[in-house]
This record gives C-alpha cells, sequence and structure tokens, in this order.
C-alpha cells in the first residue's frame, strides 16, 4: 500500500501481540513522544480487551474517504480475527510492474477456484477509487483552469491594448528622445515603467483578495493552502509571462519610431 515505515519494524511472521500504529495514533495516546516499545488494550466491541506491543510507526493515511480526518490506527496480524472478514493485499515481485487491468483474468479465477460460490462482479485497482472520489475537485480544477486561461488571455489583451495606446500617444515625446542620443535601454525603462506598475498593483490586489477568500476557496480544493508556495508560484510565473507577452510588441514599436519621420508628421 505504499505507507512508509517511519519507525521501528515490520511486523513478523506468527507474532499475535505486536501491533504498528500511524502517527495520529503515537500524537493521540502517547502525546506525541516515542511509542514504539509501548503497550495498549485494544476492545473491540464488547470482547475482553488484548494487549498489544507497538513494534513500528507508518505515516497517516486516510480511512474510508479522502475528505475524512486522519484517524489513529493500529494494524494488527491478520491472525488477530476480530471480524469474520480479512483483506490482504499482496503483490509479487513479478507482478510489481504490471497494469492492475492485466491481473483481472488471473484474480477472478484464483477466486473461483479457490471459493466456488464466490463470484467476482467488480474489480478496481485503488488508484481508480482514488480518481472516483476527486472528482468534484478534477472538474472544479478544470473549470478552474479555463476561465483563468480566458482571464489571462483578455488580461494580456488589455494590457496590450493600453501600452500601445500609451506608445502612441507619446511616440513624439519618444521620438525626440531618440533624437537627443536616447539608447534603446533607456526608452525600454520609460515605457515599462507604468506598465510595471499596473502590474505589480494589479497582483497584489488579487493576491490580498485571494488571502480573504481563501477559506472559501480551500473547501473547494484538495489539500490546497492559501500559503502554499507551489500553488502561488504557478500563477504568478503565468502573469509575468503573459505581461512580458504583451509588453513586448509596443516596447519593440517604441524603440523603432523614426525619430524624423515622427517630429515631421507633428
Amino acid at each position: 500500500m505504499k505507507i512508509p515505515l517511519i519507525e521501528g519494524r515490520d511486523l513478523r511472521a506468527n507474532e499475535t501481540e505486536a501491533a504498528i500504529v500511524n502517527r495520529e495514533f503515537a500524537r493521540e495516546f502517547f502525546a506525541g513522544k516515542d511509542a514504539a516499545g509501548k503497550l495498549f488494550t485494544a476492545k473491540p466491541g464488547g470482547e475482553w480487551g488484548r494487549r498489544f506491543q507497538i513494534v513500528g510507526i507508518v505515516g497517516d493515511t486516510r480511512y474510508r474517504t479522502i475528505r475524512d480526518p486522519i484517524l489513529p490506527v493500529a494494524y494488527v496480524p491478520y491472525r488477530v480475527a476480530w471480524h469474520k472478514e480479512t483483506i490482504m493485499v499482496g503483490m509479487g515481485a513479478s507482478n510489481k510492474t504490471a497494469a492492475p487491468s492485466a491481473l483481472t483474468s488471473i484474480l477472478r479465477n484464483e477466486v473461483s477456484r479457490a471459493s466456488p460460490d464466490f463470484r467476482v462482479i467488480n474489480i478496481r485497482s485503488q488508484q481508480e477509487m482514488l480518481q472516483a472520489q476527486m472528482v468534484r475537485e478534477r472538474l472544479l480544477a478544470l473549470l478552474a483552469v479555463f476561465f483563468a486561461t480566458i482571464a489571462l488571455l483578455l488580461a494580456g489583451i488589455g494590457l496590450y491594448g493600453v501600452l500601445d495606446y500609451s506608445v502612441l500617444q507619446r511616440r513624439r515625446e519618444i521620438g525626440l528622445r531618440i533624437a537627443l542620443g536616447a539608447q534603446p535601454g533607456d526608452i525600454i525603462r520609460q515605457v515599462a515603467l507604468g506598465m510595471l506598475g499596473w502590474f505589480f498593483g494589479g497582483s497584489l490586489a488579487g493576491f490580498a483578495l485571494g488571502i480573504g477568500c481563501s477559506r472559501s476557496i480551500e473547501t473547494l480544493l484538495y489539500e490546497v493552502k492559501a500559503t502554499d508556495l507551489g500553488a502561488l508560484a504557478g500563477p504568478a510565473l503565468a502573469l509575468m509571462a503573459a505581461a512580458f507577452a504583451a509588453a513586448l510588441p509596443p516596447l519593440v514599436r517604441a524603440v523603432r519610431i523614426d525619430p524624423a519621420r515622427t517630429l515631421r508628421s507633428g
């Protein structure tokens, strides 16, 4: 199941009094201290309690659904038959690279051979079950990407129009500066200075609005926090790329202004 073993060891053959617990179990019942080697008593249902020794600590996992909170969980040997059902998940060394769908026919034949009364109706991989629980999150993410792309495109077109109109209005000033010996870098700085102010002002306003709505946004997404640097870096880079693409044609036009023709036309 790819649950990481953080401390201690795995269960050994023929052990019945050993257990492996997750981090939440150690935090809740042992105050976050070293739980390895400690004893605890489990009382399932109305049965008598049974003592186990903790031999290992593993990472936290979701128990039923991905939206449930992390619960304290203890893993005990399957020989401790507290329930009628026993579920074992195994994967041979030769099957680690095989696709789960390739094992469907083998599982059906083995189950039918072991228990003729059993009928296998549906076989799903763990990945398929996780994806089925995240349909809403994937749909919201797809819609968010679509509307974000449209908004980014509109913002880029608007920024291009404003900056290009600004260059058109200042063409005589720019032509005069070029005639007096201004270098292309000076012209770019003069034209781009206002654009940078618009860009950073709008970005800061959007960032503040996003932080203010973070609680509402986090309920729509899965394990995405408002302070996640990875989630903030992606949009920031996309905004910078859009601003650069929108500003490039007006900046090139400003640098290529012919001073003589501009001054004569004015």
